[in-house]
């Protein structure tokens, strides 16, 4: 079949505030963003994800949108964002937007209407209650119902207070959000990431949760859980909290209305939803063309931080086994989409490491994402080694999630502050948000030396993390992005070739073959220290034997490098003895 241009491109996530300060005032905007395309194409990414650029008071960042068909002054005028926009396609780049469905801003026109008064036009477009019905609790901030004197009523909102829930059970709003949506499109952005669709309606029944403490104790439980049981007790806490404010039914029916207008403008407009569940991909054609295989990332599993250092191959092979399968019931061809980082989760540099090596992780980190089946999504600075930069002083953190934590561990908890401090800093979302190291000079070339940036730059920015230096050193990690962004491009099997595993249960390497109908691609990716010497006359076999084979595979094959990380002088290498250097990441052709 054809493949959509979503389906060949590597996407790259910019968090516009962190991005590239265009006029010098400590915030990335569309100035800094356009001046920086030549960048993300020379890099060798296809499309572009921006987090949201919306008009926000930023009580979350940006996610709390108070108008829905505007710019944020802070990133500029809507007349940047077109610039920006149009210079993108320019330069072949894909651009989509995020859609934020579930709640808007406290501060949105709609919400000042509807809470003025119970007989206003507006007043059903969001949840009211006359007493809060349960002891639902905000995922970010307590309580998920907040008194409004005007109309005598509560308010449900899921994340904080300032973030009020649509009632999406109103065609008003519905009406409206499409509207919204269509305003982009007729602008000709290429599709949506849709924020958090998974809580756009709650249990109708309003059914309390059973579990015996407060969001507060419940983060102070996970800070603090040591053994497997304690670990176990809490997730099933964190399941059990939300279980009534998420996955309920009537999603897949406004998916369905979504796409009808997507499908409705040319270019294959695209939806990426922020969810791991196969069924919002409906049909196959009629939801979401995508959604995120998080599990992928969720190693030693915190539910809210995703912390985990456990990145294996046998946790991506049983990781890839279950995701195909899911995928497979959607339809033969739902595409799978692989990410190991966001703005919500800690970097890659640092999650994945090991803290002695680290560098290596994270190469292992970008070849599994580049040579595993389906569309790939990068973050900002993952591509220079941008490390979470913890951030100590609870009066520097912007992440209000964090300050009401420290607050409530101070408060509540009774934690000494400099300990509640550095615990609020490491659950942050700010310390994965910090501004894009573009220079090793004074705030790492993201503003002008006096200027202070709205979060703190990370001091590693002098010690090489940063792109200038790293643009004319081969061996840098920013070079070998580019040599495996071009690699990926230039071979066609490791976009639409099939997945088949060889040597199941190796414990030090990942190998499998991408195929397609012209070409069969064999990838290893070593996790060992050690230098390991691995035999691959049974491929042939194997391929022979499995569901994913395309083409007759002969005995008397031999791989021919088209890539090693190892500086491997051999062009090609008999299958059955091919010696790997310590994480090596090694890419063959198979040929006979």
């Amino acid at each position: 079949m054809a493949l959509k241009w979503w389906q060949t491109a590597v996407f790259y996530q910019i968090y516009p505030r962190s991005f590239a300060d265009g006029n010098g005032d400590g915030v990335g905007d569309f100035r800094g963003m356009t001046e920086k395309l030549p960048y993300l194409r020379d890099l060798g990414v296809d499309a572009l994800w921006l987090s949201p650029h919306f008009p926000s008071p930023n009580w979350d960042c940006g996610y709390d949108i108070s108008d829905y068909c505007g710019v944020a002054p802070e990133y500029g005028r809507l007349s940047d964002f077109e610039v920006f926009l149009n210079e993108a396609h320019h330069h072949g780049l894909k651009v989509i937007l995020d859609l934020v469905l579930n709640h808007t801003s406290d501060e949105h026109a709609w919400f000042f209407e509807s809470k003025s008064s119970r007989n206003n036009p507006k007043a059903d477009w969001y949840v009211w209650q006359d007493v809060p019905p349960n002891n639902w609790q905000s995922c970010f901030d307590g309580e998920a119902w907040t008194y409004v004197p005007e109309r005598g009523q509560y308010y449900y909102h899921y994340f904080m207070r300032q973030q009020p829930d649509l009632n999406w059970h109103n065609p008003q709003v519905v009406d409206a959000m499409w509207k919204a949506a269509r305003f982009w499109l007729d602008m000709g952005v290429d599709g949506y990431r849709l924020d958090a669709v998974g809580t756009i309606f709650e249990d109708p029944h309003l059914t309390p949760h059973d579990v015996p403490m407060s969001l507060a104790e419940l983060r102070n439980a996970s800070d603090l859980a040591q053994t497997p049981e304690q670990k176990e007790v809490v997730q099933k806490y964190w399941h059990d909290m939300f279980q009534h404010q998420l996955g309920q039914p009537g999603v897949h029916d406004l998916m369905k209305q979504l796409r009808a207008i997507l499908d409705e403008y040319p270019g294959d407009r695209m939806l990426v939803g922020e969810d791991d569940d196969p069924d919002y991909m409906g049909n196959g054609q009629d939801e979401l063309q995508l959604v995120f295989n998080f599990p992928l990332m969720r190693t030693e599993l915190d539910p809210l931080s995703y912390q985990g250092k456990t990145f294996t191959p046998g946790w991506i092979r049983e990781n890839q086994a279950q995701r195909l399968a899911a995928l497979g019931k959607i339809s033969s061809e739902a595409w799978p989409c692989n990410t190991l980082g966001n703005h919500d989760c800690s970097r890659v540099y640092t999650r994945f490491g090991d803290g002695i090596h680290d560098a290596e992780r994270a190469r292992l980190g970008l070849a599994t994402m580049l040579t595993l089946k389906g569309t790939p999504f990068l973050y900002n600075g993952e591509e220079i080694g941008m490390t979470d930069s913890l951030i100590g002083d609870a009066t520097l953190l912007r992440d209000t999630m964090a300050t009401w934590y420290y607050e409530r561990l101070v408060n509540d908890l009774h934690v000494p502050a400099p300990q509640a401090a550095e615990r609020a800093g490491k659950m942050s979302r700010d310390k994965n948000r910090t501004p894009m190291q573009w220079t090793g000079g004074p705030n790492a070339g993201f503003s002008p030396a006096a200027v202070p940036t709205w979060l703190p730059v990370d001091p590693n920015h002098a010690d090489g993390v940063n792109v200038k230096d790293q643009l004319g050193d081969p061996l840098s990690l920013f070079s070998f992005y580019k040599r495996m962004l071009h690699l990926r491009r230039s071979t066609p099997a490791l976009i639409d070739g099939n997945y088949q595993v060889v040597h199941q249960e190796a414990s030090d390497y990942l190998a499998f073959v991408r195929q397609n109908e012209h070409q069969t691609v064999l990838v290893v990716l070593s996790f060992s220290k050690e230098r390991i010497r691995l035999d691959f006359s049974d491929v042939p076999e194997v391929l022979a034997a499995g569901k994913a084979s395309i083409q007759p595979v002969a005995p008397g094959l031999h791989a021919r490098t088209i890539f090693s990380s190892a500086g491997r002088s051999k062009t090609v290498e008999n299958l059955s003895e091919i010696h790997l250097g310590a994480f090596e990441i090694y890419i063959a052709t198979l040929e006979g």
